[in-house]
């Protein structure tokens, strides 16, 4: 995939940040247990906010390469259990996906826990990437995942229903072993349709629980954390029928000036099998 024009920038200034190892990121901040807050800041912004936060991070390197492409596919049941966890604003909800890093087709299998006060808890299991548009090799896995975290099995069938596909870097802050993650670029499908967010990243702070530079240097720019997530913004901007009180300000903010596009993603396919719901 040819990088856009408007990356170019970033690019430029994540080569000006101190390089870091993906070794030594995974053992200073590995956070599969952690707070995360988000926020969407325009993509001409990004240069400026890494030139203030070069003295506290550095950048993920990996072959001298600085962002990366990942595709995640989202799986829920029939009936959608784990979007209207989230719609309905449970307080403990889960999320189903495979991750494939284009970039060396490493895919793993993710189930991740949302708990009190915002607490992200995430099991991975290494995955075939041949295998990403099924949880059916490691059904088990996800079960398993599911009742260590006290939620009920999720039973019948857990279909792919949602594709997000983005640039990513990532940044190390040493000083609070967190992380930063800038995703660009971001395009959703679903089975009819196609939907990009020119213009605007993703920008997501990742710590222990304590606030980031990164989330100061924000609120002191008036920006503020938002509602947002991959999975249920994207699959409400997409179809207007689901419920989507959580992150309504966030869609009508940046979403619903967007225009689907009609398309297909041949992968994507429901089945009316046995239901599951949240705990």
């Amino acid at each position: 995939m040819t990088t856009p024009m408007t990356a170019m920038p970033l690019t430029r200034a994540l080569a000006r940040l101190s390089p870091v190892g993906l070794a030594e990121l995974v053992d200073r901040a590995a956070l599969q247990t952690r707070v995360d807050r988000k926020y969407l800041v325009p993509t001409e912004a990004l240069p400026g906010l890494l030139e203030r936060v070069a003295p506290h991070a550095r950048a993920l390197d990996v072959d001298g390469r600085r962002t990366f492409r990942y595709e995640s596919v989202y799986f829920d049941t029939p009936r959608l259990a784990s979007y209207h966890c989230a719609a309905y604003r449970r307080r403990r909800r889960f999320k189903v996906r495979t991750r494939t890093y284009v970039d060396s087709a490493e895919c793993w299998l993710e189930v991740k826990i949302s708990g009190a006060r915002g607490s992200i808890t995430k099991h991975r299991l290494p995955y075939a990437a041949r295998d990403s548009g099924t949880v059916h090799p490691g059904r088990d896995f996800v079960d398993e995942a599911l009742a260590r975290e006290s939620f009920a099995p999720a039973g019948g069938a857990l279909d792919p229903v949602l594709v997000t596909d983005y640039h990513r870097a990532t940044l190390l802050l040493p000083a609070t072993a967190s992380r930063v993650t800038i995703d660009t670029g971001l395009t959703w499908r679903d089975v009819d349709s196609t939907l990009r967010l020119p213009g605007v990243a993703v920008v997501e702070t990742k710590s222990a629980s304590a606030a980031t530079p990164v989330d100061r240097m924000l609120w002191q720019a008036g920006l503020r954390p938002v509602r947002i997530s991959k999975y249920a913004t994207g699959l409400a901007a997409l179809r207007l029928d689901l419920p989507d009180v959580p992150w309504r300000r966030t869609l009508r903010r940046h979403f619903r000036g967007t225009t689907p596009s009609v398309g297909t993603a041949p992968t994507l396919t429901h089945r009316p099998e046995k239901e599951a719901s949240c705990a």
